[in-house]
């Protein structure tokens, strides 16, 4: 029987940072996970995420409370608070960590080259210096991208499609991550080609998101595109809302903008990530190295409608869109 105190003399007294109420079985090693979300602990989208994590694990032969301890913590889309999160779960000595995208994965490389991560949509991980290659990423981290900038390119081409009327673009973005950076010039790279003109909405709060949007649906003939980043997620409601209210077409990186009112996805799954990456921590509590297991990109990408907010805003949807359309929302 592995006791309490045998646990702590074995990990040097790290294991007392975890919580007490899970015990390995006799004969078991009891193994540690550290989670590090970029979204809050209430976001639905959140625990949708984290319950395909812990359900492929189990699939796998790891439950928490048996032979694994999980420990979760929420940044809320707070940059500033995640470099202590990241920090707080690297001194739990975990023998492996989950990080969401790159708001978590560059603090926790701070923290720590040693600890094995597998990261999950982060869109450029060689650009943004995390991993050498993709094929080799050599060192601490890998994982799974969220999409190439290329892809930023086609919400526009959808846009244009569904509301041909559309001449204005306003662009929600992250100023301060090269995701949102990349994101905005891959889509400014077609622009001119659409007869589009582009304009920057910075997505820091909900106060900002709305002025800007409001501000730019003065004029006519505007649309809206919502880029992949964490602070539209989590206001995710209201941009939909107020897409709705001003009458701009809306084109969204996730399905879970158009389960909320938003017209238009095309994006990947933003649940399967989450199973794949149980896979590599399998792997990883079994021996293998980050730095051996490649990082992979989505398996497929989906175009979801929402007919009822098409409806909201007058427009008729091409038929030619609607069958090329994974799922229609009615």
């Amino acid at each position: 029987m592995i006791t309490r105190r045998d646990i702590i003399t074995l990990l040097g007294g790290a294991a007392a940072a975890w919580p007490m109420a899970a015990r390995a079985q006799p004969g078991e090693r009891m193994r540690r996970i550290g989670v590090l979300m970029n979204l809050s602990a209430d976001e639905p989208e959140g625990k949708a995420r984290v319950a395909a994590f812990v359900q492929r694990l189990q699939q796998l032969g790891w439950t928490d409370g048996r032979n694994l301890q999980i420990e979760y913590r929420w940044a809320g889309g707070d940059a500033g608070l995640v470099h202590k999160l990241a920090a707080e779960m690297v001194t739990m000595a975990p023998d492996a960590l989950l990080s969401t995208g790159g708001l978590t994965l560059g603090p926790l490389l701070q923290a720590t080259r040693n600890v094995p991560i597998v990261f999950t949509q982060v869109v450029d991980p060689v650009g943004a210096g995390y991993v050498a290659s993709l094929a080799r990423p050599g060192g601490n981290a890998t994982g799974f991208t969220q999409y190439e900038f290329g892809v930023s390119s086609k919400w526009l081409e959808l846009l244009k499609q569904i509301a041909p009327h559309v001449t204005r673009v306003a662009v929600l973005r992250d100023p301060t991550s090269t995701s949102g950076l990349g994101q905005f010039g891959a889509i400014q790279s077609v622009a001119g080609s659409f007869g589009v003109e582009l304009r920057p909405v910075d997505v820091r709060d909900a106060g900002e998101i709305e002025r800007g949007i409001t501000a730019f649906a003065a004029a006519p003939n505007g649309g809206l595109i919502v880029t992949q980043n964490v602070g539209s997620i989590l206001h995710r409601k209201l941009v939909a809302n107020l897409a709705t209210r001003h009458r701009l077409p809306a084109a969204f990186a996730y399905r879970l903008y158009v389960s909320d009112g938003g017209l238009m996805s095309y994006g990947p799954d933003t649940i399967e990530p989450y199973r794949r990456a149980a896979g590599y921590i399998d792997r990883i509590l079994k021996g293998e190295k980050p730095a051996d297991l490649p990082v992979q990109a989505p398996t497929k990408y989906e175009l979801v409608i929402n007919l009822k907010t098409a409806k909201a805003l007058g427009l008729e949807v091409p038929p030619t869109l609607l069958a090329r359309a994974d799922e229609v929302i009615e």
